[in-house]
């Protein structure tokens, strides 16, 4: 959500007449769309503004603007703690930007502006994709959950859904511009419905997906495994461009810490969710979030969780050491664990997922892949001759080309044998006479300047600027 935001921050913002700034190069405009999710959050963004301190003194005229869900929570603090920041703005007005910029310009002095609720959904604003091939699609905002560890529903608000139409007519534009993989992202995104009272309204949505000529691949994030149903399932497993990859947090093992971080399901069920969707599809990669040391987790809890990890045999395991944020109940909890046992238990988890994730990919080998080719990560390695890409199940795929083959574009989708395997990703042989297929990807790629993948987007009147758009972190938020 954070990243998709970002997209939209610099459409709006080029769409105004300004002009991306090479890397390395100063700009007349930085902005730092901001996650609260964190602590290192905030401390990434305060510390980046102190180093700015100088430089805003030799030059009055560069802009620093703050947005994303660490603005909403702070707010006004910002500006005390940085009165050297222009704007500052939240999660539901991002496309006041350009005109706070303006504003600030000319009254010298900060914007700040914070609205309570979501004035345009993100996805009716200009947006500059960083990629050719795939793209974001919000589906919802918000959240209606109320998880003791989370800031987000405080910061996002309650849930929004977008009408099934608009959501269609996004992606097949998106299509026809060369678009082949879309990601639906939504805080809760298989609740998608709630607002207009259709529960199905997620699983019609992936059906639909499979009737757009074009459309190759559909990916979502992330789903709630406590509103996560059967007629989901058989939509992924019946539906031929849904992808075999599902991402399932799962946060804890202990049925008392899900309890306690009010999660609204217990292991058994989260289990059992995983064993109906490898039933109807038998290839998915699972992955899952899972905190560790949230207050009052005993020996005995984190056992659980390793428990629960070691039965569900994820493909990749996100994990996190718990971190207090103010404003969310699991903050005023007394019981919160020395930061030398969260890290103790944190290490011991890194090893069980990172072991499973290794066994779970030694099981690829020999087997035949689908590789989408990536943007700058798909360009092929001097060193090793390899490209890069995703699995159909999202995992990653170096794949050994041929040295006198001319190599695929971003885009493209090449058939690889797998030959080896690693925790974090697998190696494949595309064979001497490799198996491509050129997509309009491929082409939409060609023809933009190959040193820059950036979608263009329509411009205004030109105004003589650049910008910098710094993610402090990216994260489900």
């Amino acid at each position: 959500m954070n990243v998709h935001d970002s997209e939209r921050l610099s459409g709006l913002l080029e769409d105004a007449g300004y002009s991306p700034v090479e890397v390395g190069k100063d700009a007349d405009i930085l902005v730092f769309n901001t996650c609260a999710v964190r602590e290192n959050a905030d401390n990434k963004l305060y510390g980046n503004l102190g180093q700015l301190y100088e430089r805003k003194l030799e030059n009055p005229d560069f802009q620093i603007a703050v947005g994303g869900c660490l603005a909403q929570k702070d707010r006004s603090t910002i500006i005390e703690k940085a009165p050297w920041v222009d704007v500052v703005f939240g999660t539901h007005n991002i496309g006041s930007l350009p005109a706070l910029l303006d504003r600030a310009r000319h009254n010298h002095e900060a914007q700040v502006e914070i609205l309570e609720s979501l004035d345009t959904f993100p996805s009716d604003l200009p947006t500059k994709r960083d990629s050719t091939y795939a793209a974001w699609v919000s589906i919802s905002v918000g959240c209606n959950n109320t998880c003791t560890f989370c800031i987000v529903p405080s910061l996002r608000g309650k849930e929004k859904d977008r009408r099934p139409g608009e959501i269609l007519a996004e992606i097949k534009a998106l299509v026809s511009e060369g678009v082949i993989e879309i990601t639906l992202l939504g805080q809760n995104v298989n609740t998608y419905g709630v607002e207009f009272g259709d529960k199905g309204a997620f699983a019609k949505l992936l059906r639909a997906c499979g009737e757009i000529e074009g459309l190759e691949r559909v990916r979502f994030t992330s789903p709630h495994p406590a509103a996560f149903t059967d007629d989901v399932i058989a939509a992924m497993a019946e539906t031929h461009n849904v992808m075999p990859q599902l991402h399932m947090p799962l946060q804890s093992g202990s049925d008392r810490i899900l309890k306690e971080m009010k999660r609204s399901y217990r292991s058994e069920k989260y289990l059992g969710i995983l064993d109906r969707v490898r039933k109807a599809i038998p290839d998915a990669a699972i992955s899952t979030d899972i905190i560790v040391g949230f207050p009052s987790e005993t020996e005995e809890d984190f056992q659980e969780t390793l428990r629960v990890v070691r039965e569900g045999r994820f493909a990749f395991s996100y994990t996190f050491q718990y971190s207090k944020r103010p404003g969310t109940p699991a903050a005023e909890l007394t019981d919160q664990l020395p930061k030398q046992v969260v890290q103790e238990r944190y290490e011991r988890l890194l090893e069980v997922v990172n072991d499973i994730a290794w066994q779970e990919n030694k099981l690829q080998i020999g087997k035949r892949v689908e590789v989408l080719i990536g943007n700058s990560e798909g360009r092929k390695d001097d060193r090793t001759n390899r490209l890069t890409g995703r699995a159909r199940d999202s995992r990653l795929v170096h794949i050994d080309w041929p040295e006198d083959i001319t190599p695929p574009r971003p885009g493209d989708l090449v058939w690889a044998e797998v030959i080896d395997a690693k925790p974090y990703f697998l190696i494949a042989d595309a064979g001497s006479n490799p198996d491509v297929k050129r997509t309009r990807a491929g082409d939409a790629f060609d023809a933009l300047d190959a040193s820059s993948c950036a979608v263009p987007v329509a411009t205004t009147e030109k105004r003589k600027g650049v910008i910098d758009l710094s993610v402090v972190l990216k994260s489900n938020d």
